[in-house]
């Protein structure tokens, strides 16, 4: 393939804005192309091997990673939970060098400690995903961006109402909006499901520098009138559990519903997926003519593609 620079993407912090933006961008060229009957394979990765390493369930992630492999001319190699000497005792450090002299990207979801990606990220041969971990899931927000991208030309000025748990798609959502100038992000979290502080106080720096906002309530009170877009993820996040018996009389009145939509009559609807109808967002919105979150699942592959071009670019 010749000589390549080498990226990790392990959180969004480790990107520059013209990364960030750069990604989303290619992304949304790729998924026109597609809306126009264009192909969308190409050849620049010719010649590399990725593996695909999910410790937990994915749909869309996997299937995108995946396919966008093999649509970019790049060999696969794929793990499941099982399969790596990891469960035996090896250490995280050691498999690391070892799949390092065997693959040119790993893509990997572990819903753990994001630690465990950056000691398999400690070489310069193999490039690092992070395709979700217990704090952050980078790869949905670049996701989420092109689909706006995608829907209003561009992602500067727009205002965005989630409503939910602060999960790792939400973290990652807002440190990912945060890097566009004049957005207004506006969090409803159940009280004890916030997001995490550390996540909040560098999302709002980040944005304070864009002319941006991030902001977070715990109830539902006061909506805002003119958001673009409303967006949730489904309750029982991917490898966690809620210690609390009675946790969705807590999330309960955090429902996007017809008539929280109704507050915004122009919103979009966006949702990560998979959902569960009738928890945390109504069939009524889901299924709507104002959600695209179908679209958004299809984004994923070409979202994915640019992630990995990026991530082996030419030098």
């Amino acid at each position: 393939m010749g000589k390549h620079t080498i990226r990790h993407l392990i959180s969004l912090d480790d990107l520059c804005d013209s990364d960030v933006r750069g990604i989303v961008e290619r992304g949304a060229v790729l998924a026109r192309r597609a809306e126009s009957g264009l192909g969308v394979g190409s050849a620049a990765l010719s010649g590399a091997v990725v593996g695909v390493y999910f410790r937990k369930t994915s749909t869309r992630t996997r299937t995108a990673f995946s396919a966008g492999t093999l649509r970019l001319g790049a060999g696969l190699v794929a793990y499941g939970p099982e399969d790596l000497q990891l469960n035996t005792g090896e250490t995280t450090e050691d498999t690391g060098r070892v799949m390092s002299r065997m693959l040119d990207v790993l893509v990997a979801r572990t819903a753990g400690d994001p630690l465990e990606m950056r000691a398999w990220a400690a070489q310069n041969r193999m490039a690092v995903i992070n395709a979700m971990s217990a704090d952050e899931h980078p790869t949905q927000a670049l996701t989420d961006l092109t689909t706006l991208a995608m829907r209003f030309g561009a992602v500067d000025g727009l205002s965005v109402l989630y409503v939910g748990e602060g999960n790792n798609s939400a973290a990652a959502l807002a440190l990912g909006l945060s890097r566009y100038r004049g957005v207004r992000l506006e969090l409803r979290t159940p009280p004890g499901y916030g997001l995490a502080e550390a996540v909040l106080e560098r999302a709002r720096k980040r944005a304070a520098e864009n002319g941006s906002t991030v902001s977070e309530r715990h109830d539902l009170g006061e909506l805002p009138e003119d958001f673009d877009v409303a967006y949730t993820t489904r309750w029982k996040t991917t490898g966690t559990s809620k210690s609390d018996p009675h946790w969705r009389e807590v999330f309960a009145p955090f429902q996007v519903s017809a008539r929280l939509m109704e507050h915004s009559p122009k919103a979009l609807f966006m949702h990560d997926l998979p959902a569960h109808r009738g928890e945390e967002v109504t069939a009524e919105v889901l299924d709507g003519s104002a959600s695209i979150a179908f679209q958004q699942a299809e984004n994923k592959l070409y979202s994915a593609m640019a992630v990995l071009e990026w991530c082996r670019d030419a030098c």
